[in-house]
């Protein structure tokens, strides 16, 4: 039975087979659980398949040809977005483990010169965003995709729509997808570095976009903590001021993301940054601005802030060799939470009777040993006591 050709049709009357009702309904066996679960999926993924050849000819078509066909810039976006949905539903960009060859072939039918060059370079702003938003899917954790993506030539477009696309979502999805790109891929951050990529970062740091702000600090942060050498480079690019200002943002997430960027460049101690830090009153001035803050918020602001307080704190301890003023007055830590630097302690109540009463037996007012043998001391059994063995 697992080996028929499957049509809903066929499916749809099998399993009315069961409910129609004439005679009793009878128990489905494992085999013919196994049987429809298989059917499904391989009809699901015919289907998928079969609509993603459809997506790759309509991409592969010249733009001209489309146009000419009454096809709009609405509905090239809306090819995407379906593209993106298919991509997500069989979980192309995970790698399906389970069905390699479904994996492998949608990569290839996709087409992705057309997808990267083509579109990613299209008039439109909205049709480049979405292109950067099916690649962001496809190259997110898949060093396989990440490859085909570079080869290519995907990466180039990306670059340039985030450093210079006139449309400011367009630029942010690019800086996504290159994210998505970079991220666990050793060429590809050679290559952000060699195509100046560092000053597009710079530069979105300098916009208005709080959005563009925290995607391009994520990004920075992962490139300091992946390699310490880059931090003398960002501090010549002028990030550490940057970062500072960014400190005070309205924005809780670029505060956050400011601050874990400014603590990546303060550990870093082989060119100085640590000093070039801590010697700035301005950075001083900050933090202490970020504590009188901290210390002001409502109970549920400031349980919110958890992440924030752990950041001041810790760029605190590294700059100035001290805790804070939120340690202290115990605002790091609130209580019911758990300490930052260690993990919860799960093992400790079914111990705690165990050391208690070790603790009693070994009380120094109640069971010390006078040495001679004659004050009733609890007698360690390691070896003779001398005075009994003289007795002996």
């Amino acid at each position: 039975m697992a080996g028929d050709r499957m049509s809903w049709a066929r499916l749809l009357k099998w399993s009315l087979s069961y409910i129609d009702g004439a005679r009793p309904s009878r128990a489905i066996s494992e085999e013919e659980r196994r049987w429809l679960a298989e059917a499904v999926g391989r009809h699901m993924a015919e289907d998928v398949v079969s609509r993603l050849r459809e997506i790759a000819l309509l991409m592969s078509t010249p733009l001209s040809v489309l146009e000419a066909q009454g096809i709009t810039p609405d509905d090239i976006e809306d090819l995407l977005a379906e593209l993106q949905v298919h991509v997500e539903s069989i979980d192309i960009a995970n790698g399906m483990s389970d069905h390699p060859i479904i994996f492998f072939h949608s990569l290839l039918i996709v087409g992705y010169h057309g997808l990267t060059v083509v579109y990613l370079r299209n008039s439109n702003a909205r049709v480049r965003a979405k292109a950067a938003d099916v690649v962001t899917t496809v190259v997110q954790n898949n060093p396989t995709s990440q490859q085909l993506v570079m080869e290519a030539s995907g990466f180039e477009p990306l670059v340039s729509n985030f450093t210079s696309d006139p449309d400011l979502t367009a630029r942010i999805k690019a800086l996504g997808a290159l994210s998505s790109l970079i991220r666990n891929n050793k060429p590809g951050v050679a290559a952000f570095r060699l195509a100046n990529g560092y000053a597009g970062l710079r530069d979105a740091l300098n916009s208005e976009s709080a959005r563009f702000q925290r995607k391009a600090l994520s990004l920075t942060h992962y490139l300091l903590s992946e390699n310490h050498s880059d931090c003398s480079v960002f501090a010549q690019l002028g990030f550490p001021r940057l970062m500072m200002r960014l400190v005070s943002s309205d924005d809780s997430g670029v505060r956050e993301a400011a601050l874990g960027g400014l603590l990546e460049l303060a550990r870093d101690t082989a060119l100085g940054n640590r000093t070039l830090l801590a010697d700035q009153d301005r950075l001083q001035r900050l933090l202490w601005g970020r504590i009188q803050s901290i210390r002001m918020m409502a109970p549920d602001d400031l349980d919110a802030a958890r992440e924030e307080r752990q950041l001041v704190d810790s760029l605190w301890v590294t700059c100035y060799h001290q805790p804070s003023m939120l340690h202290r007055e115990g605002l790091l830590v609130l209580p019911g939470e758990e300490s930052f630097e260690q993990p919860p302690d799960v093992a400790g109540r079914f111990f705690e009777p165990l050391r208690q009463g070790s603790v009693r037996r070994a009380a120094p007012d109640e069971r010390s040993d006078t040495g001679n043998g004659t004050g009733g001391g609890m007698m360690l059994l390691l070896g003779p006591a001398p005075g009994n063995s003289e007795s002996n």
